[in-house]
């Protein structure tokens, strides 16, 4: 059997009350304007983490062409999308932040300023000696705007996608028998514990943390890789109080960001790999799945914590329906990098908003 592949982060799941409006919002601030797919439909295989029932839902996934990951913007139609009962604070069990390259973060600073972008915090210096600083979203959900330097392509933004996010873990060690095992991010950029100035403006952000910031090591080739590029994960684990289950009471796809998900090929060796280290797949769809006019193979396991991450083998993503132009993988060498052109023909999914 062929041994799994993961090229990268391919999205981060954000649940919001206002699709349109979202995908609007991360267009016009963020620079994501590309939606691969938008998908109308009934949700059925993740019942198990939406009370038990299918529910109606939309899905648009937003990307930035600079390179990065993107944001699949989910939201339901035939109920209210729950906010969190409590703030979210810093450490609780989750995702709690969405991370976003930037070339130049006094420029990005500036021009969210102007646009205004709730930022909550100045700019600061991480332990990484990286800056950033932390602005909110439309539904309050966290995103950091950080100084980063793998790009795909200049189109002129000071903003790409997103490249890495903040975990709440009960246990950094046992949580690194996923994130460093099995998803591949074995570098250890900085493992720290103490209160951190860079911090500070966030909730609960002024206690003591331990933090493991996680790369991987240099070559991942293959499919969108070199869209995707380099990618991050942040541990963070409470040292001064106990936290929470971010979705405690809550369902999968309410408000807030609901998982992270992987870029992939070889999805049956990844499926055996994961249950022989304890991860089994919760969700599995069928080999072939309909998202919007895009198709793939998908399914989810659980950290140590229950926070979702979801795995996907693309098959086709689509660009010009009335020409039938679409970008086909199943087929391909799964270490033969898509041509540029096709990449940046990406383009065509572009929608442009009034300012």
């Amino acid at each position: 059997m062929d041994k799994k592949i993961i090229y990268g982060i391919q999205q981060i799941g954000v649940g919001v009350d206002n699709a349109d409006k979202s995908f609007e919002w991360y267009a016009k601030n963020l620079g994501a304007d590309v939606a691969v797919f938008d998908d109308n439909n009934v949700a059925t295989y993740m019942a198990p983490y939406m009370g038990g029932e299918p529910h109606e839902k939309r899905a648009i996934l937003a990307m930035n062409l600079q390179g990065g990951s993107g944001y699949e913007i989910w939201q339901y139609i035939d109920r209210t999308p729950a906010a969190p009962k409590e703030p979210i604070e810093l450490g609780d069990l989750g995702i709690n932040i969405a991370i976003i390259k930037s070339k130049d973060i006094e420029k990005s600073y500036e021009r969210l300023k102007g646009k205004g972008v709730n930022i909550i915090s100045d700019i600061k210096e991480e332990p990484d000696t990286y800056r950033s600083f932390y602005i909110r979203d439309p539904n309050d959900s966290i995103l950091k705007i950080k100084e980063f330097e793998n790009w795909y392509q200049d189109n002129g933004k000071d903003l790409g996608g997103t490249y890495s996010c903040v975990i709440g873990v009960s246990d950094i060690d046992t949580s690194m028998k996923l994130y460093a095992d099995v998803l591949g991010y074995d570098v250890v950029i900085y493992d720290k514990t103490e209160s951190f100035a860079d911090l500070s403006d966030l909730p609960r952000g002024k206690e003591r943390f331990r933090r493991v910031l996680l790369g991987h090591k240099p070559g991942r080739q293959g499919g969108f890789a070199k869209l995707l590029g380099e990618s991050q994960i942040e541990l963070i684990e409470c040292k001064d109080s106990k936290p929470r289950k971010i979705f405690a009471d809550r369902y999968w796809g309410d408000i807030g960001f609901i998982h992270l998900c992987f870029d992939v090929r070889h999805m049956k060796a990844l499926v055996q790999e994961c249950a022989d280290k304890g991860f089994p797949f919760k969700v599995l769809s069928d080999e072939t799945f309909q998202m919007g006019e895009a198709n793939g193979h998908w399914g989810y396991i659980e950290d140590p914590d229950g926070t979702l991450i979801e795995f996907v083998e693309t098959h086709k993503v689509p660009l010009i329906k009335a020409l039938n132009f679409n970008i086909h993988l199943k087929n391909r060498d799964p270490r033969k990098p898509l041509p540029n052109w096709l990449i940046k023909a990406m383009r065509f999914k572009r929608v442009k908003f009034k300012d």
